[in-house]
């Protein structure tokens, strides 16, 4: 990160517009700019109601970000350069007076990134119009597999932090989910501060904010995306007075969002407005319009809402143009009810009747809560989710993991569940390994052209059984089937015209491989798990020597 201070100067007793020239930049990495306000104010963040920084890049092309005050008399602009040479830059303060913080004039230049982790090689990650997928900027596809800790930035010490994260860089996690203020499982910092008080008319604690500066750039160093939970929503249960989404005036919630959304939109981030929220009903209007407030087109990253549990936003949030995920939470239970929800609820039935966008199911089941929820019916959940619809990603939790548990510690305003296992032995869990296998699974295809397509299972053993459920997913071109067997069973399916198939199986379990048989009778294709468990199905057309295709278009579907 690079960061410059403007040195005011005084010519006769008034300050003076300069051009000043700063160091260089990093392309695809935070550039920080900090400004020295002429002004000291009681409340910076209600005084000064807009304080914006437009960037014009070497190819012409302009993007206006917010700035943020950051104690005393220090206000920053963070910005993500995505273009390499010679960068322009103008700000604008409401308080025109203010000479320290509007109509500053600047440039710098901008070199090539030359490290090795994805983000920085590819560019941050986006939703091109259009697809049901995210990519880097590049176009390089971006598989989403995230873990959750909430309270992770808030609780862990700086070698818990790199411990935690270098072991889930090592099981192919791509995404971390955290929490940015107080809310209901955490009500203060390791520091002992607080993000904000007050709810009619808040300030906001920038010392507070320090730490999770710390704790996200640790995220982006590590190769790693923050997905930041700007706003904690639950509207029910003890604790939501602690939560800034649910009990802050919608002005006073905007300007909260605003000012988180400026302080990281520098990083590889991907927006959570709303975390475990209900986004519906009585509660609709107020999120679209802190939604259409907040990412008003001065952001960076992409936006996604986390509901509350088996709640679906798709339909009514359809239309909202700052929203780029589409998230869902199908909570903790394997009862037939949820796994019924997640199998054939409204992501599978009204993926294809939306706008083209990704969907993903951002909280299945958390391993161990509540000493039920096994490594299989995590298992269960994620591969279900991600067949549900087109491939895009999909979230891991455990119930040691999320509150950051540590010896001699209750989860705050949750059910107390002595037993639980502490963060750092729940990182290890079989479940929470074999998401990794997952995820390197899924990278081995050009998964980003696969759809789901359940008319080609002629039976399905779900409809007998909940939890029997078989998910198909196919390549668009036909060359592979993937269906997801949650327990030994036969299964046939309808075979694509002129295409013949080769039989493997893949245990999510142990992360192995092995050759099976099929009977074929006409279009009709009959194969038999070889063992019990879950396994995955993989039908290659048998002129495909690789299990990697070499073709490695995206296929775009265009929004309806």
């Amino acid at each position: 990160m690079k960061k410059i201070s403007f040195l005011l100067l005084m010519v006769s007793l008034s300050f003076t517009m300069i051009i000043a020239q700063t160091p260089d930049a990093i392309m695809w990495q935070k550039y920080e700019i900090e400004f020295t306000s002429s002004v000291e104010y009681e409340n910076p963040v209600q005084q000064v109601r807009s304080f914006e920084i437009t960037f014009t890049s070497p190819g012409g092309s302009v993007k206006t970000i917010n700035g943020f005050w950051d104690g005393g008399l220090t206000w920053r602009a963070r910005f993500m350069p995505d273009e390499t040479g010679k960068w322009f830059f103008e700000t604008k303060c409401s308080d025109a007076k203010n000479q320290g913080l509007n109509e500053r004039k600047g440039y710098f230049n901008c070199i090539q990134n030359s490290r090795q982790e994805a983000i920085y090689m590819h560019g941050p990650v986006i939703n091109p119009n259009g697809t049901y997928h995210l990519t880097h900027a590049d176009g390089t596809p971006f598989f989403w597999l995230a873990c959750t800790a909430w309270n992770g930035a808030l609780k862990s010490t700086e070698e818990e932090w790199d411990h935690y994260l270098k072991q889930r860089v090592d099981n192919s996690y791509s995404v971390i989910q955290l929490v940015t203020t107080q809310w209901r499982g955490c009500d203060r910092s390791s520091d002992g501060l607080i993000a904000f008080t007050g709810c009619g008319r808040i300030s906001v604690n920038p010392e507070f904010f320090r730490l999770i500066d710390r704790k996200i750039d640790r995220v982006n160093d590590m190769g790693l995306v923050a997905a930041p939970v700007v706003l904690w929503a639950l509207q029910s249960g003890s604790g939501r007075e602690l939560s800034p989404g649910y009990y802050l005036p919608d002005d006073q919630a905007v300007l909260l969002a605003k000012y988180i959304v400026a302080r990281y939109g520098g990083n590889h981030v991907v927006w959570f407005l709303g975390g475990d929220g209900n986004y519906t009903g009585n509660y609709e209007q107020r999120w679209k319009t802190i939604g259409r407030a907040v990412f008003d087109g001065k952001h960076q990253g992409l936006v996604a809402q986390h509901p509350q549990g088996r709640s679906w936003i798709g339909e009514i949030y359809k239309d909202e143009p700052w929203l780029d995920i589409i998230g869902y939470q199908s909570s903790h239970s394997n009862a037939e009810a949820t796994v019924n929800w997640i199998t054939k609820g409204p992501m599978s039935r009204m993926w294809d009747k939306l706008p083209a966008r990704p969907l993903i199911n951002l909280e299945p089941n958390y391993e161990q809560i509540g000493f039920r929820i096994t490594e299989k019916d995590v298992r269960n959940a994620a591969w279900w989710s991600l067949f549900a619809t087109p491939i895009s990603g999909i979230s891991y939790g455990a119930n040691g993991i999320w509150p950051w548990l540590r010896e001699g510690e209750k989860i705050l305003n949750h059910n107390d569940a002595p037993g639980t296992s502490l963060w750092n032995v729940s990182i290890e869990f079989p479940g929470s390994v074999q998401m990794g296998y997952l995820a390197q699974f899924i990278k081995k295809f050009m998964w980003w052209n696969f759809y789901p397509s359940q008319e080609i299972l002629i039976e399905q053993p779900g409809d007998i059984k909940y939890n029997n459920f078989v998910s198909v997913v196919k390549s668009t071109d036909n060359r592979f089937i993937l269906a997801y067997l949650p327990e030994k069973n036969t299964i046939r399916l309808r075979k694509p015209h002129g295409h013949n198939y080769s039989v493997r199986w893949f245990d999510p379990a142990n992360n192995t491989y092995t050759s099976g048989t099929s009977e074929v009778e006409g279009s009709v294709i009959t194969v038999t798990s070889p063992s019990d468990g879950d396994l995955v199905l993989i039908l290659e057309e048998q002129s495909d020597v690789n299990l990697k295709p070499r073709d490695r278009r995206i296929v775009i579907r265009g929004r309806n």
